[in-house]
């Protein structure tokens, strides 16, 4: 696994009124759900990224404005078949 390490200053951390690693997951969920919107990811590879199952990234994608049914022909037919 690769490690991408980011700065942010002290306050906008404070802003965030979060522990270390509740910010981290919640960062890796952003990053995760926009590379998804743009395409750039699957969701099971933007999941991956979040560190949570697919079914649960997928529940969450609206808490960010995302819409999940943009999924690919090839992504619902394997739902489908793991249904």
């Amino acid at each position: 696994m690769t490690q991408v390490t980011i700065n942010l200053p002290d306050e906008a951390v404070l802003a965030f009124n979060l522990s270390a690693v509740e910010l981290s997951n919640e960062i890796q969920m952003v990053v995760a759900t926009k590379l998804f919107e743009l395409k750039k990811l699957s969701a099971g590879g933007a999941a991956l990224i979040a560190g949570i199952p697919k079914p649960v990234f997928l529940s969450r994608l609206s808490q960010y404005g995302i819409n999940s049914f943009h999924l690919s022909k090839d992504e619902l037919i394997s739902d489908l078949n793991n249904a």
